[in-house]
């Protein structure tokens, strides 16, 4: 089981960099353009990053069960999905 703790370690933060690489990206190009879609979308990714680093956080150091590790992570993964969504159809 050691294993597989550590591999969702590896793989939480590998999501916090690429998730985290996204959002930034995303907001500078919100910033550089002004435009509320690109805004809005990174808000849905930074949504989806804060989801898998609270959940991760939540499972190794406040032992919250695997199971619900998953539930909350794909609330947050479904809601920042919607953001996501939602910026595709923002018109300026």
């Amino acid at each position: 089981m050691n294993g597989v703790i550590t591999a969702i370690a590896v793989v939480k933060f590998v999501i916090l960099l690429l998730g985290g690489g996204i959002t930034y990206i995303a907001f500078k190009a919100y910033r550089r353009t002004g435009e509320d879609s690109l805004r809005i979308l990174s808000i849905g990714f930074g949504v989806i990053t804060l989801g898998a680093l609270l959940t991760g956080v939540a499972n190794q150091f406040f032992s919250v069960s695997l199971a619900h590790g998953v539930l909350i992570n794909s609330v947050f993964v479904a809601f920042g999905l919607a953001v996501i969504m939602y910026s595709l159809h923002v018109q300026r």
